[in-house]
């Protein structure tokens, strides 16, 4: 989805951050304690904007008594759904979206946009760690392999000097990232047909077409407490990233891209739907399948996509990431065989 943005006419804000919540008012609080405590640049302002899904519980009320601006969306619409409302309504140079579970380090803030500054980038993720566990990765830094699946660099593991060294990267995470206010101008908004899971993937994918690089800052650091809203493994989320994957393929590969890069969706999508089941998912995996094919058949069209050549330039280099990472920090079952079947990922663009 795009829009032309047309923010309120207010006086200047420096930073924006806009939360998408529903429900849990104590992660909330969590997240709007950490922003307060933020070491701004000197002369910086920040406004916090949180945009309620429909909840249920005290979450509203909470928020406003911690200064944040509220919008309240009555039902839950997606995620999607609520950072573009965020985001229209967002007056600073910057905007941060980040997910209700996530605490920043105090310099976060001033880090990610000097980094951003210094690389020229249109926007910049930091170092995610699990809150419960504060030495053990969430996310280095987004990632996603030829087939179309994404991975959280790192994920689970120890953190250590693999995860130590900035690097540009095409895409965005949704749990804590600050964008500069225009690269939703070039960019577009969130797809807000994805209701839940991988609607950052395909915003990075639209990022990689047009050329528009980030910058992963190793020293900007989050504590993330995974999948608290929706539960990990549970039936819903697997249906939505089911969906979700095959969507993604439908909206970004063209015929020819298909013809180069099927087999590694066949892959992906293969050894997917074996995790699933592995974990008792088998119906779940089947709805998600089914709504996700039918998207494919309305969405789908064989035509070269403008940037087409830039995007699989940014998934072969990618997914060669995701191999360098998984050398250099242990192999995970899925992409042992994922590049088993699907070759070794040298990042060629050829």
């Amino acid at each position: 989805m795009s829009a032309v943005l047309s923010p309120p006419a207010l006086q200047t804000v420096t930073f924006s951050i806009v939360i998408p919540h529903r429900n849990r008012h104590d992660l909330l609080e969590g997240v709007l304690r950490s922003v307060a405590a933020q070491r701004l640049p000197n002369g910086a302002e920040v406004e916090v904007i949180v945009v309620d899904n429909g909840s249920t519980d005290a979450s509203a009320a909470a928020a406003r008594a911690r200064g944040a601006r509220v919008i309240e969306l009555g039902v839950n619409r997606g995620v999607g759904a609520a950072l573009n409302r965020g985001i229209l309504q967002a007056r600073g140079d910057w905007v941060a979206v980040l997910n209700n579970d996530v605490e920043l380090a105090p310099d976060w803030l001033a880090l990610m946009s000097h980094r951003a500054r210094q690389a020229a980038a249109w926007f910049a993720t930091g170092k995610v760690l699990d809150a419960t566990s504060k030495n053990r990765i969430d996310g280095a830094g987004d990632a996603v392999c030829r087939g179309g699946s994404a991975w959280r660099l790192g994920h689970g593991r120890a953190d250590g000097p693999a995860f130590a060294h900035p690097r540009p990267t095409y895409f965005p995470s949704a749990t804590a990232t600050l964008f500069r206010r225009d690269f939703f101008d070039r960019a577009g908004l969130f797809d807000e047909s994805f209701f839940a899971y991988l609607e950052d993937v395909d915003l990075g994918m639209r990022s990689a077409a047009l050329g528009c690089r980030g910058v992963y800052v190793p020293e900007a650091e989050a504590w993330h407490r995974g999948s608290e809203t929706a539960g990990k493994w549970s039936a819903p989320s697997v249906t939505w990233i089911t969906r979700h994957q095959l969507k993604l393929v439908a909206k970004h590969y063209s015929e020819a891209m298909l013809l180069r890069f099927g087999w590694h969706v066949l892959v992906a999508q293969v050894l997917w739907a074996a995790m699933a089941v592995s974990r008792g998912r088998f119906r779940a995996w089947m709805r998600g399948a089914r709504l996700g094919l039918a998207d494919c058949w309305g969405e789908w069209r064989p035509a070269t996509r403008a940037g087409e050549s830039s995007l699989c330039r940014a998934l072969c280099v990618s997914e060669a990431e995701i191999a360098r990472f998984q050398r250099a920090v242990a192999w995970d079952r899925y992409w042992k065989w994922y590049f088993r079947f699907a070759g070794p990922g040298r990042g060629q663009a050829s």
